[in-house]
């Protein structure tokens, strides 16, 4: 039988929301407190191991743990026991849209200072956790590039076209250096690199914005990509084996309508401009190939358990067509606040509920029950055994399912 090992423990993966930015109200944001996810980390990690889930994407907060380049990481100490109890292994989520106050990310102090404070996070949690040893320096350099550069929600609170391409360039030329300063640590070490996958047309009246439309979709959604991997901005150092592993971010709202200023529109279900996701898949593949996994995914409300089922079709379509798909992030673990309205999302494989002062954690039975049913469908397990990382997941069986369901990439998102 033809043998496939892949890179992760596990197919499935999951992570906990840990922003912790600067709103545009001048406040501080944290995200891990918010969710109750510091107080619960323990209860958190065992619903992930009771569902045959291996792997977490956790952050570790920048703005804390960094005072003035003297660092702090006893926050992340109870992370570390909570996941070495329940055997899963984390990605590590260096910068997750926050920075140090004291830092401006245009100057070239950000960048020395990030790889320093990136080498310190590895020497601390290395010799902590059981290896094989993913990061993710910059969560989301391009979103976070538009968040922060274009639209004003956040830090550094830029509001052009210009500061949104300022901020992304420095934040590619930092997390390369990040990504060096880990592997001086770590030779060994993954990079696990997140952006969203996006989709942009024009409004149907609007041909002349077809251009701009196109341009953000093939050029600006791979622009951080291209740098970590040495296409774009060589000088910066970039290399494959800086770009390493592609997160691709997949989400309904991904596939937008064009607007001239601010957020663009997301695309009603049945719109006929809808991409598959097996194509959007194969075009990251061709781009880089360099393997990839789905970094993060989730429907909203009881639309998650059909959300899932139509990834997991269009994942399984990408990899009869050879796309080298090592896992799917179902993120997040336990749902989140909406940024602007505080509302919960209702994202999560856990729905949070406030009790008695609280934040109780419920699964939501029909998307626990969809991953159930795609684990016995790839031969998956569906809870941890005493040692999951003995072996990293087959993905020949994977291969194997995409071939015998023989799934078609279609525009039919639920």
């Amino acid at each position: 039988m033809a043998r496939h090992p892949g890179i992760f423990p596990t197919f499935f993966l999951s992570g906990f929301e840990c922003s912790n930015f600067l709103w545009n109200n001048g406040v501080r944001r944290n995200l891990v407190a918010e969710t109750g996810h510091d107080r619960h980390a323990a209860e958190d990690y065992r619903v992930l191991s009771e569902l045959g889930i291996a792997v977490a994407r956790e952050g570790i907060p920048w703005p804390t743990v960094d005072k003035g380049g003297a660092y702090d990481f006893s926050c992340v100490d109870p992370f570390i026991q909570a996941m070495n109890a329940s055997k899963v292994l984390p990605i590590w989520d260096l910068c997750h849209y926050g920075y140090p106050d004291d830092l401006d990310p245009f100057s070239d102090a950000f960048v020395s200072r990030f790889a320093a404070y990136c080498r310190a996070c590895a020497e601390y949690v290395v010799p902590k956790v059981r290896g094989p040893h993913f990061f993710t320096p910059i969560n989301e350099i391009t979103f976070f590039s538009f968040c922060g550069g274009e639209w004003g929600w956040a830090a550094p609170y830029q509001c052009s076209r210009e500061d949104r391409t300022r901020l992304l360039l420095a934040l590619s030329r930092a997390a390369i250096a990040g990504v060096k300063a880990i592997r001086e640590v770590d030779p060994e070490a993954r990079m696990v690199h997140v952006d969203p996958l996006v989709w942009v047309v024009a409004p149907r009246d609007r041909p002349d914005q077809i251009e701009a439309a196109r341009h953000e979709t093939h050029v600006d959604t791979f622009l951080a990509w291209d740098i970590l991997c040495g296409r774009e901005h060589p000088e910066f150092g970039g290399s494959p084996e800086i770009l390493d592993i592609v997160g691709a971010n997949a989400y309904s709202f991904g596939q937008m309508e064009y607007r001239e200023s601010g957020p663009h529109a997301p695309l009603k279900p049945g719109d006929d401009r809808i991409a598959p996701l097996c194509d959007m898949l194969e075009l990251v593949w061709k781009r880089y190939r360099r393997p990839i996994v789905i970094g993060e995914t989730s429907g909203l409300g009881h639309g998650r358990a059909s959300w899932l089922r139509d990834v997991m079709e269009e994942s399984l379509a990408a990899v009869r067509r050879g796309i080298d798909l090592q896992g799917i992030c179902l993120f997040p673990a336990v749902d989140m606040p909406d940024w602007h309205t505080g509302e919960w999302v209702n994202n999560g494989i856990c729905d949070v509920f406030a009790e008695d002062g609280d934040l109780k954690r419920v699964p939501h039975q029909g998307y626990v029950d969809e991953l159930r049913r795609w684990q016995k469908e790839l031969n998956r397990v569906t809870r941890l055994d005493e040692d999951p990382f003995s072996d990293p997941v087959e993905l020949q069986d994977v291969i194997d399912a995409a071939h015998r369901l023989d799934h078609q990439p279609d525009k039919d998102w639920s």
